[in-house]
């Protein structure tokens, strides 16, 4: 294995070479660490179900009948283990579901990458995820004295180390047939693609826990030595820090951080259920940390070579950097080597029902703010011009409005005045949803950062002509822009908060707000928007800590072009960029932001934003979209190609996540969006198209009205209101994708999502657009029988596009094929819902 990676090492320079072809406005990408355990049992399914009814006299308690459901599900497994129903479980108030998210504990200690969802409906189960342990509980002495005989860092290294040599002698043999004609650079550049990247922020440090505990006394694996965690998340930082010095003195002068280093730990009890509690330390003064390190005792499950799963202890870190925060998972056991880890930083680089109101406090409301920014609708300045608009906030989705949040919930106020429990109005672009501001220094604080002032008349009225510099004097030419960048920002981000709130991510679902109303969810979490962001260029980037955490946005000149082009003035990357923390927070709980790590899980984060982003910028009359074109000073934009229903202009399909340079998140992501952009079409061939995708404002006693957004207000039997339904085609896929994504598990693939949307119109519609959904996933090649064989961890695998659809969605004239399940097939022929062949083991 070492002479793989050695050898794969030499090739990653090789490679870097080849992907960087060294362009003025190339910008080095940010080093993120991201792999794991990728689970041979997991599964999805799709119903309905009514497996409850044979044992439950009623079933208007869905969580009853979740709770029994899981009991039928864990019948088998070790007496050790015990579930609790997490207090991040919800009923979605438009559709009437409850998604209940469960967690394993064994011998007390969560199983942190043991997820089960279940969402129930009127008593029945519509769908579930479940990946829960099912193997023999280990002795305890084993978990706290021995490490795993299998190395998940090590095993993903190899593997992709493997790939990579394959890519090489498959390169250098074409090489034999070929002259040197002027595609050869090309072919040089993409042989690896972000491939080598991977490697390298990865895996090069896949020894360093072995140098560790060869050091005299720094390896220890007694369990009352609460140092093991300090020594563990030092391996961990040195691994995780784009700081080369800083990795280096970590591994010389280890004990000389370690002695820096401060825990303060503290055993807690989980009230969610019974038995259940971990050892939760803070580390402080943690090197490369800008912020406490939380830390949790956890066990993981790690696939053997056997195929059996076995479960390890491990340190739970939840590290927040510069550029970076981390959920990691490091052996417990010394050597201390990383078993998992999720960047909850995401990327834009340049590439490569009826409801009553909740009550509000009875205070003065400021003026309604105007702002002269690019219009909603306007996605940059070359689409169109700046003009007046007002604060044209939803009441529902912001009750306060733009500008206002209660001083108890206030980062800038002072512990006397929060005890008020009265109302700050604010004349800043600071509010309940987002903190706006600039960030020039590129540095994590922000509560005192600069912010335009409009005055008591809330006039956000300020002036944007930048003029063509030398580019020596570009940056400071930009910066004199920056009230009218930090309104722009402030503007678009509080009108996506309020959309995504009408369609359902709202409070309980783990949107990002100060103050929720009294409406359920974990507060204090509004966004954090950066402007011109001092840490980069060409790029922005978003945080999705978990729900009552503040959600981070950063988002960053462009020097594509003399002016500079601001990032914060193209809504499709700011829009981008939230939807991050929207696919987050709906995938897998809002409690648990691991679940959109790499793959194709990671990469349908990506996927999900440029949809929504170009489905918002869309108009009756169809186009073609590019994403970030106007940033990037490029027609195409950043992506392979442009979003399109001509197979000419963008080729994607399923398969098309074959090719090497379709190994990153964000290639893996543009397909899924295209796939994406297709199966709306079909929906607005269907149901036409609306010009705005808000929903009207409601009623003064809170209630919605249906007027020409929504269908007539349908009742069921018993005479409760049915969810409403989009009339358009447009805003109708916009509510099943975000409704899917609270259906689909966590660590997704893309057969989950697909499914999950699916039923999602199952629930909203009766299903009524089923044939719609397959045609357009079959279309892209994602029909019934698509598969993979052989994924691999960073996306790799061969695919087989399927563009049949299931017999029901055939016409008469059609050949006639196998029928398809009555539950969306997941690609697999077996009953284990992971991709069949050989089926890697690191994800």
């Amino acid at each position: 294995m070492r002479g793989l990676i050695i050898a794969s090492l030499a090739a990653a320079g090789l490679a870097a070479a080849f992907v960087n072809p060294g362009t003025s406005h190339q910008v080095s990408r940010r080093k993120t660490l991201g792999f794991g355990p990728m689970l041979p049992h997991a599964e999805y399914r799709t119903g309905p179900f009514d497996i409850a009814g044979s044992f439950l006299e009623s079933k208007d308690d869905p969580y009853e009948v979740a709770r029994r459901f899981v009991e039928h599900r864990m019948r088998d497994v070790s007496s050790k283990s015990t579930y609790s129903i997490r207090d991040d479980s919800y009923t979605d108030k438009a559709t009437g579901v409850t998604h209940v998210y469960v967690r394993q504990s064994v011998y007390g200690v969560e199983v942190a990458d043991a997820n089960m969802n279940v969402n129930v409906k009127d008593g029945v189960i519509i769908s579930y995820g479940d990946s829960f342990f099912r193997g023999a509980a280990p002795d305890v002495r084993s978990l706290l004295y021995d490490a795993s005989s299998t190395d998940v860092h090590a095993s993903h290294c190899e593997a992709l180390s493997e790939e990579m040599d394959s890519r090489l002698d498959d390169y250098e043999e074409s090489l034999a047939f070929e002259s040197e004609s002027s595609q050869v650079p090309l072919r040089k550049r993409n042989v690896l693609g972000h491939t080598s990247d991977l490697f390298e922020w990865n895996c090069a440090h896949v020894a360093t826990p072995y140098k560790l505990a060869a050091i005299a006394g720094f390896a220890s694996n007694d369990p009352n030595e609460v140092s093991g965690a300090a020594k563990a998340v030092l391996q961990f930082m040195a691994a995780a820090t784009p700081d080369t010095s800083l990795s280096e003195d970590i591994q010389a002068r280890p004990f000389a951080y370690l002695d820096a280093i401060q825990s303060m730990p503290e055993s807690h009890f989980q009230g969610a259920g019974a038995g259940e509690n971990y050892l939760a330390v803070h580390l402080e003064n943690v090197p490369g940390a800008v912020a406490p390190v939380k830390t949790r005792m956890a066990l993981v499950q790690v696939p053997q070579e056997d195929g059996e799963v076995s479960l390890e202890l491990v340190w739970k870190f939840d590290v927040e950097m510069e550029d970076n925060w981390y959920e990691a998972a490091v052996t417990f056991a010394s050597p201390h080597r990383i078993v998992s880890v999720v960047d909850w930083a995401s990327d834009s680089p340049m590439p490569a029902p009826v409801e009553a109101r909740a009550p509000v406090p009875k205070e003065p409301v400021h003026p309604a703010a105007t702002y002269n920014v690019f219009p909603w609708g306007i996605n940059d300045p070359e689409s169109g011009n700046r003009s007046i608009q007002k604060e044209n906030f939803d009441g529902l989705a912001s009750p306060l409005g733009w500008h206002a949040l209660p001083y108890a919930n206030d980062p800038q106020s002072s512990s006397a005045v929060k005890q008020s429990g009265k109302v700050r109005n604010t004349t800043t672009t600071w509010g309940n949803n987002v903190f706006a501001h600039e960030n020039w220094e590129g540095r994590n604080s922000w509560v005192h950062n600069y912010r335009p002032d409009a005055g008591p008349e809330m006039v956000f009225d300020f002036k944007y002509a930048p003029k063509e510099t030398e580019r020596e004097d570009a940056l400071e030419e930009a910066k004199k822009y920056i009230n009218a960048t930090i309104t722009q920002l402030f503007y678009t981000s509080n009108l996506v908060h309020d959309l995504y709130y009408r369609y359902g991510f709202d409070e309980v679902s783990g949107n990002f707000q100060q103050y929720n109303f009294g409406r359920g969810g974990k507060e204090n979490d509004a966004v954090i928007a950066n402007a011109q962001d001092g840490s980069g260029y060409n790029n922005a980037n978003f945080m999705t800590p978990p729900d009552g955490q503040n959600g981070r946005c950063r988002m960053y000149l462009w020097n594509t072009a003399t002016p500079y082009r601001d990032g914060d003035l193209e809504a499709g990357i700011v829009i981008h960029e939230l939807s991050h923390g929207l696919s987050t927070r709906l995938t897998g709980g809002p409690a648990n932001s691991g679940c959109l790590g790499w793959g194709e899980a990671g990469g349908m984060g990506e996927g999900w934003g440029d949809f929504l982003a170009t489905t918002i910028r869309s108009t009756k009359e169809y186009s073609d979209f590019p994403m970030g074109a106007w940033a990037a000073n490029r027609v195409n934009g950043i992506r392979n190609y442009p979003y399109s229903l001509n197979n000419t202009v963008n080729p994607s399909t399923y398969k098309t996540l074959d090719k090497p340079g379709y190994w990153g998140v964000h290639a893996i992501g543009e397909v899924w969006a295209q796939v994406l952009w297709v199966v709306s079409q079909r929906l607005i061939a269907k149901h036409g198209f609306v010009d705005s995708l808000f929903p009207p404002a409601p009623f003064e006693n809170g209630t919605v009205p249906a007027g020409e957004f929504y269908r007539p207000q349908e009742f069921a039997a018993d005479g409760a209101p049915k969810p409403l339904v989009p009339k358009h085609g447009n805003s109708l896929i916009v509510q099943l994708v975000l409704n899917g994504m609270k259906l689909q598990p966590c660590n997704p693939s893309f057969f989950d999502a697909r499914d999950a949307i699916i039923a999602a119109d199952e629930v909203l519609t009766g299903g009524e657009n089923y044939c719609e959904l397959w045609t357009g996933f079959a279309e892209r090649g994602l029909g019934p029988d698509a598969r993979v064989d052989g994924r691999t961890p960073w996306g790799g695998g061969i695919r087989t596009d399927d563009f049949s659809v299931p017999r029901v969605c055939k016409g008469a004239n059609e050949p006639d094929v196998p029928d398809v399940p009555d539950t969306p097939d997941d690609g697999d022929d077996d009953d284990d819902d992971d991709d069949d062949g050989d089926n890697w083991p690191w994800n």
